[in-house]
């Protein structure tokens, strides 16, 4: 009988650790695209910046709201 839990506790020990391994790799994939989007987020954002401050030099192009609103 004391085999037999051993036997089982050793079982569910590689089912865990298979587990964490799999855990691990999602968890490493995800920071990866967390890193990447961040890097996207920050391009984007200098790039907003310059074209704010391309078009705030020339205040013709800038749409005023009609004279009714």
């Amino acid at each position: 009988m004391n085999d037999d839990r051993i036997i089982e506790l050793e079982i569910k020990t590689a089912y865990q650790e298979d587990l964490l391994q799999t855990l691990n790799k999602i968890v490493s994939r995800q920071q990866l695209q967390i890193d990447r989007l961040e890097a996207t987020c920050t391009l984007l954002n200098e790039r907003i910046k310059s074209l704010s401050a391309e078009s705030s030099g020339s205040a013709e192009n800038v749409e005023e709201v009609p004279p009714h609103y």
